[in-house]
């Protein structure tokens, strides 16, 4: 599955990335107060989302959290991020498509005038 996620900042692209992914996963989502810090370097801003977005994958699968945003910091190789969300819920989050993986393939992160873009190719 394709997603196209666009953002002012490459800061906000990192937090809409995440919601992109939590809601083909899960659909609805409200912050009820579950937070998870993450902090993750790598060599480039593009290796860095990959990263950080198997991170959420993962930690969302292994306890069972649907993240509904997240605060980031980056500057492209060091990352420091509070995501924030819910339980899992299977009568409110039944709605979406397993992800399996965050592609890596294509992935790069571009300015598109004084936004920032990408294409995320996530495994389902």
């Amino acid at each position: 599955m394709l997603i196209r996620v666009k953002a002012a900042t490459l800061n906000d692209l990192f937090s809409e990335a995440t919601v992109a992914l939590t809601t083909v996963m899960y659909g609805d989502c409200r912050d009820a107060g579950i937070r998870r810090r993450i902090t993750l370097e790598a060599a480039d801003s593009d290796e860095l989302l990959q990263e950080f977005l198997s991170e959420v994958l993962y930690i969302s699968e292994a306890e069972n959290i649907v993240f509904c945003g997240a605060q980031v910091r980056t500057d492209g190789r060091h990352l420091s991020a509070t995501l924030t969300g819910e339980d899992f819920d299977p009568g409110r989050h039944n709605t979406g498509t397993e992800v399996k993986g965050i592609s890596y393939s294509g992935l790069s992160i571009r300015e598109e005038g004084e936004n920032y873009a990408v294409e995320l190719l996530f495994d389902v």
